[in-house]
């Protein structure tokens, strides 16, 4: 027996469910739910959770390729929670923020364990992506949308560049 709050999330009609999407949210009924994120003038505002199946698949490659690859993979993240999930823009960015951290404790456990990690190396890099996440997490708050995507489209097109640049040179 659901109770009411649980009942006042989920929408009255889902839509089919993969197995998958079952697995991990228990019921196919709570895979389609409505949330809320505070917006800039002190309001909430309420969105819908949609493809929730497809999304987790999507979660699921990025979290593959994150593990073979060695990247965060928040591009695939936020793409599939922006485009396939119908999360805010903002949401979605802190939220792959979140996720990439959970994915990169679980590749760092291996990666320690085989040895392949540099301490001096990665204490320093460390160092500056905490300070770079913890100033992008204040800019956020205050950027328009408009603008963040911009700055997301530029900054995936320049990634993007320099993989096929260093998968066709040979470089790694």
């Amino acid at each position: 027996m659901s109770s009411p709050s649980s009942t006042a999330q989920c929408s009255s009609s889902p839509p089919p469910c993969s197995s998958a999407a079952r697995a991990t949210t228990k019921a196919c009924g709570a895979a389609r739910q409505r949330a809320a994120w505070p917006q800039r003038d002190g309001t909430v505002k309420a969105y819908e959770l949609r493809n929730v199946g497809g999304g987790f698949g999507v979660m699921y490659v990025a979290g593959v390729l994150s593990g073979i690859l060695g990247i965060g993979s928040g591009v695939l993240k936020v793409l599939a929670m922006d485009s396939m999930m119908k999360v805010p823009f903002k949401v979605s960015t802190t939220t792959s923020n979140f996720m990439m951290g959970v994915t990169a404790c679980a590749s760092a456990v291996v990666y320690v364990q085989r040895g392949v990690i540099v301490p001096e190396i990665a204490f320093p890099v460390m160092i500056g992506v905490l300070l770079g996440a913890l100033t992008g997490a204040r800019l956020l708050k205050t950027m328009n949308v408009r603008v963040l995507r911009q700055i997301f489209c530029v900054a995936i097109t320049l990634v993007a560049l320099n993989m096929i640049w260093q998968g066709f040179s040979g470089q790694y």
